[in-house]
This record gives structure tokens, sequence and C-alpha cells, in this order.
């Protein structure tokens, strides 16, 4: 399991409803069902994805997180999951509406394209880079929104959100003291937990 998706379950409660956006083969949410017993969704577009996650016994829906969430009530879940996937859709300030209204709490992983390495590719090389984090040339990524820890964390204040916890990893590691002090220069892997304005 990637280590942002292990890192993801010290905030996920036991026995709560969960929804995964962009839950892939559904790894992520089988083991927190396993593991935590929680009862919940995925949502998934890729029709391979979804074959593998239906296998793996998770309750999954296909669908194009580009057209919101508005099948689902206000607060229907306790915890929303979106993992490295925020970037990839067309307007993720309206998702991220969508998913506070839709669940209590909301973690969303993210590349961090302010990272070091990604900064040092940009300078020597003159061209997007390419790495681990960020694997697809910039002809074909999905990746359409590139943000930094700033960046997003810009965003939660400027809709009023509440940060409750944050973390900066590697793909390697969970984090360093370096990750901790300075995240938006040497945290690869962006990794928050958001609520609502005056919630918690």
């Amino acid at each position: 399991m990637r280590l942002d998706l292990a890192l993801v379950k010290q905030w996920v409660r036991p026995d709560t409803r969960v929804l995964d956006l962009g839950c892939g083969d559904g790894e992520l949410l089988a083991h927190l069902r396993d593991t935590l017993n929680v009862r919940g969704y995925g949502l998934e577009i890729d029709p391979d994805k979804l074959t593998i996650a239906i296998g793996r016994g998770v309750n999954v829906i296909e669908q194009d997180l580009n057209k919101g969430l508005s099948n689902f009530s206000d607060d229907s879940f306790d915890t929303l999951l979106m993992a490295q996937a925020l970037q990839a859709v067309q307007r993720p300030d309206e998702l991220l509406d969508d998913m506070v209204r839709v669940a209590r709490e909301v973690i969303v992983t993210f590349p961090n394209f302010g990272h070091w390495k990604t900064r040092w590719y940009l300078i020597r090389n003159g061209r997007m880079p390419v790495s681990r984090a960020l694997p697809y040339g910039w002809y074909d990524t999905p990746n359409i929104h590139l943000c930094t820890f700033r960046d997003f964390e810009a965003m939660c204040r400027d809709k009023g959100l509440q940060v409750l916890d944050r973390l900066a990893v590697d793909q390697d590691q969970q984090g360093s003291v370096l990750s901790r002090w300075f995240p938006n220069l040497f945290g690869e892997i962006g990794i928050f937990r958001v609520t609502r304005g005056g919630a918690a």
C-alpha cells in the first residue's frame, strides 16, 4: 500500500461512514473496511479499476468527479477521502466545496509541486519534471491543476475551511524534521485533514 494511503488510516475512526473519491482499485477502502469496520462507497471512472474494486468486495459507483457530488446529501458521510486525485479534476475548488458538504471531515492527498526536487528539475532542465510523484509528461498528464502546500492552505483559508492536520511525506518515508518545518519545500506528498470552519 502507498505510504500516503497507510497514513490516511490514522485519521479515520472505526465504525464510520466513508466515501473514497477516485478510489482506484479499492485497496484503501477494502483495507479500512477490514481493519476499522468502516462502511462506505468508492467513486471511480476507470472501468478496469472498477472491476478490481468490485472483486475486492468494495461498494463502488462509476462516476466522473468533474460532475460533482450532487447525488449525495449533506453530511452523508463521516469522512471523505481523496488520494492524489484532486489535481486531476477540472475545478478542484468547486469539488472541495462539495466534499465538505457531503462529509464532516475531508482527507486529501496530492503531489506537492513546490518540492525542492521539482524546483531543481525545472531550474536544471528547463522542462516540466517527471518523478515518482509526478510520473507523466506535460502532454499526457491527468494532473491539470498542480499545487503546493501553500496553495492548498490558501484555498482552504479562502473557503473558510479549518485545517485539522497535515503531513508532508516523500515516497519512501513518513517524513523528516525538514518536511515538518518546511513542508512546502521538503514534502513530496501533502496529506491534509480539513473540515468546515467552526466545526471539529
